[in-house]
């Protein structure tokens, strides 16, 4: 039932409620159809270079500049409109919210929430509850649509490293289960979903242009995603993988490759919360900002403005 109710939420609930917020199913301007310009849009490039303008320019008799509104067209024509980003955006704050407070309230009577030692005790041979089983396995499912859906959604910039991160992601959680590691791994997939919701919440608010909701969502998203990964995640996470299991139960076959990508994770969490301070001070000294691209989640719609994984875009005070 909750799979149906994920699976048709953007279709009864986030479309009705974009709709409600004035977000309308328009699409950008659409470009001028043109036999020559759409073959070489689709055959050889969607930026042509100065040399290719000049050659379509007294093919076609056009000027320049308009050849290049042409293209620019063209390529905003194949984006989503708003609404879709919307839905779709609708769709995951769903899902992270439900899943977090699903941890949550099956890991407040799990005796390793409390006691991280318990992860290690009596290990490998440890019971698979039908609740942690569920647990992880809605988990695996969420990130396998993620990966599969790239290839039916519109393409992006970001393709290749969304592809490998949700692979690496879909790993980790298969690794962990194959090795009866779950009881560390649900502490790990909860503490990473407190903050992913937030952010979406923020993409919804900047959809719907309540400017001050969304700036609030991403600094709330902002503190508590440096708060869970740059505080309670090494504290808590990496001292019962790293010390309380070699204490307990020795370097396992897997211990050195299981530490290795769980130490590469942090790695990047200190990375993504040097981004996100960074435009959170950009934020505040330039005053409003948009958000452009999503932080490392599925997934940035225009990328072509920044290759980082998280971007935001500072408006002037008119803007």
């Amino acid at each position: 039932g909750f799979e149906l109710f994920l699976w048709n939420s953007p279709r009864f609930i986030a479309k009705p409620c974009a709709i409600n917020l004035g977000i309308q199913d328009s699409g950008p301007h659409r470009a001028q159809p043109n036999a020559i310009l759409e073959k070489v849009f689709t055959s050889i490039t969607k930026s042509p270079d100065g040399k290719r303008l000049e050659g379509l320019s007294k093919q076609l008799d056009w000027d320049v500049r308009k050849i290049q509104r042409w293209f620019r067209h063209r390529r905003n024509q194949d984006k989503p409109t708003t609404l879709t980003k919307f839905c779709e955006s609708m769709w995951r704050f769903t899902f992270y919210l439900s899943i977090f407070f699903y941890g949550i309230r099956f890991l407040w009577t799990a005796p390793w929430f409390w006691d991280t030692r318990q992860c290690w005790y009596n290990y490998p041979f440890q019971p698979l509850t039908s609740r942690l089983y569920y647990y992880y396995i809605l988990e695996l499912a969420f990130y396998w649509s993620l990966m599969f859906s790239q290839f039916t959604d519109i393409k992006r910039k970001d393709f290749l490293i969304m592809f490998v991160h949700h692979l690496a992601t879909i790993g980790l959680i298969t690794f962990s289960y194959m090795n009866n590691m779950v009881r560390v791994g649900t502490l790990v997939l909860c503490l990473h979903d407190a903050s992913d919701f937030l952010l979406e919440a923020a993409k919804l608010a900047n959809y719907a242009k309540y400017q001050r909701l969304c700036d609030a969502f991403f600094m709330l998203f902002g503190v508590v995603f440096i708060v869970t990964r740059l505080g309670i995640y090494p504290f808590w996470i990496l001292n019962t993988t790293l010390f309380e299991s070699w204490e307990l139960i020795g370097p396992y076959p897997s211990w050195w490759l299981f530490n290795g990508l769980l130490i590469t994770l942090q790695i990047l969490h200190i990375i993504w919360s040097y981004l996100i301070v960074r435009i959170a001070y950009k934020a505040l000294v330039r005053g409003k900002v948009r958000l452009l691209v999503t932080l490392w989640g599925p997934l940035s719609y225009d990328a072509e403005y920044s290759n980082s994984d998280l971007c935001w875009e500072s408006q002037g005070e008119g803007g």
